[in-house]
């Protein structure tokens, strides 16, 4: 992968600000040394100028079901939007119609003949790769058709937002099997509840897109053949927002969801609207308020 131009080279350069932004635009923001266990070819990378990344995984033949390859690959992709500049949406999605089965079948069979210790690293990888997906500092946004399964289903909760076709479909099959939710568990519980959760996992039932969103997996359902045009309307309003300001926003639930309100955490909001206020984006953004004009982002 070539070096991005430093900053102060490309002031040196006679470029125009959309010239600059092609420079830094992310069209496969894979690391260029991914781990040996990880295959890029799993994952497909796509992204704008305007900072709108697609992660797509490309295993339509096995409805997207994930192995330790395919886990490996998410995960490099996740870490890898974790340093990625200017980026305000990542959308997670399936190729061919489905968003993902959950476990493949093969690596499952293989599972079980391993020893605990040998589980235990498995599932850690997982675990890592979810972890990764939740830490971008970038809106994660699902895009759910067919089916999303299992693991699957704990992608789409480890999302800051999702949305599913009319028709998809949803489980947490675990305790068929005589296995536990564990790794997704987290993600889940955060985002149905403790209570749900349980309902959802101890009773294994398969459920539809309308049922995903009563219980809060889902935030919308959409029409079929409706994807694109939600994809567009919500790309167009995110590039009225400052990237900076989205990842701040985003780190700033995570830090205060569940604190006790008390002087400490006062202090601690005031300490960040003031860094906000005085950062570049917060100064461009007051002055282009008041100029009545767009701010540099949003050109």
């Amino acid at each position: 992968m070539t070096d991005k131009p430093t900053e102060a080279e490309l002031n040196a350069l006679d470029i125009t600000d959309a010239e600059a932004a092609e420079i830094n635009a992310i069209s496969n923001p894979l690391l260029s040394d991914p781990a040996p266990d990880a295959n890029d070819d799993l994952i497909q990378v796509d992204g704008t100028a305007d900072g709108v990344v697609f992660v797509t995984i490309n295993r339509p033949h096995k409805k997207n079901a994930f192995d330790a390859a395919t886990v490996a690959a998410l995960y490099e992709t996740f870490e890898t939007l974790h340093g990625a500049d200017n980026v305000r949406v990542v959308f997670i999605r399936g190729a061919g119609g489905t968003f993902s089965a959950g476990g493949d079948l093969n690596w499952m069979a293989d599972a079980a003949g391993w020893s605990e210790s040998d589980n235990r690293d498995d599932a850690m990888m997982l675990a890592k790769m979810l972890k990764a997906l939740h830490d971008i500092p970038a809106l994660t946004v699902a895009l759910v058709e067919g089916a999303a399964m299992g693991g699957g289903a704990g992608i789409v909760c480890a999302c800051d937002m999702a949305v599913a076709v009319e028709g998809s479909r949803f489980a947490f099959s675990e305790v068929k099997l005589g296995l536990i939710p564990a790794t997704i568990a987290p993600y889940v519980i955060e985002a149905v509840g403790a209570r749900r959760a349980k309902q959802l996992f101890l009773t294994a039932n398969i459920f539809d897109a309308d049922y995903a969103a009563h219980a809060g997996i889902v935030d919308m359902v959409l029409p079929e053949g409706s994807m694109d045009e939600f994809i567009s309307m919500l790309t167009d309003s995110l590039t009225q927002n400052a990237p900076g300001a989205m990842g701040e926003a985003k780190r700033l639930v995570r830090d205060v969801a569940g604190r006790h309100i008390d002087h400490g955490l006062m202090e601690e909001t005031a300490k960040r609207i003031a860094r906000a206020r005085v950062s570049d984006e917060g100064q461009e953004g007051v002055r282009a308020f008041l100029d009545k004009r767009a701010p540099r982002w949003a050109e």
